[in-house]
């Protein structure tokens, strides 16, 4: 188990990569999940650096702290980690993707609409009136 220190390090760098504050980002309630996937996926000495490296926000990075930013803000917008084929976290993290969030929309075939929500635009964008 991380502790709190880690949690709220990774945190503060999902922040500054995603563009989500803080409490959007524990709203969706996959903050550990997605720091124990980005721990195992970019192996101990590159999350390590990213999450050094990423609190001088003048740090230029190089390519491969690039790829891991890439890789965990991806995480955050989808709910999977990058890949051929992406690792899909689970269903709820797909559903809690911020691609939805940040489109103010939500997730095909989510609450509150269902299976075919996709099917009409207008069933589809948040605070739609019928």
């Amino acid at each position: 188990m991380p502790n709190r220190d880690e949690t709220q390090r990774f945190t503060a760098l999902s922040v500054r990569l995603t563009g989500f504050d803080e409490v959007a980002l524990e709203a969706t309630e996959l903050t550990e999940v997605y720091r124990s996937v980005a721990a195992e996926q970019l192996g101990a000495q590159r999350y390590e650096r990213l999450l050094r490296e990423l609190r001088n926000p003048d740090e230029a990075l190089d390519h491969e702290l690039q790829e891991a930013a890439r890789a965990v803000t991806y995480l955050w917008y989808t709910g999977s980690w990058p890949g051929t084929p992406p690792i899909v976290v689970s269903p709820r993290a797909q559903a809690e993707g911020l691609v939805w969030k940040a489109a103010d929309l939500y997730a095909p075939a989510t609450e509150p609409f269902g299976y075919g929500s996709w099917a009409d635009a207008g069933d589809a964008v948040k605070g739609s009136v019928r």
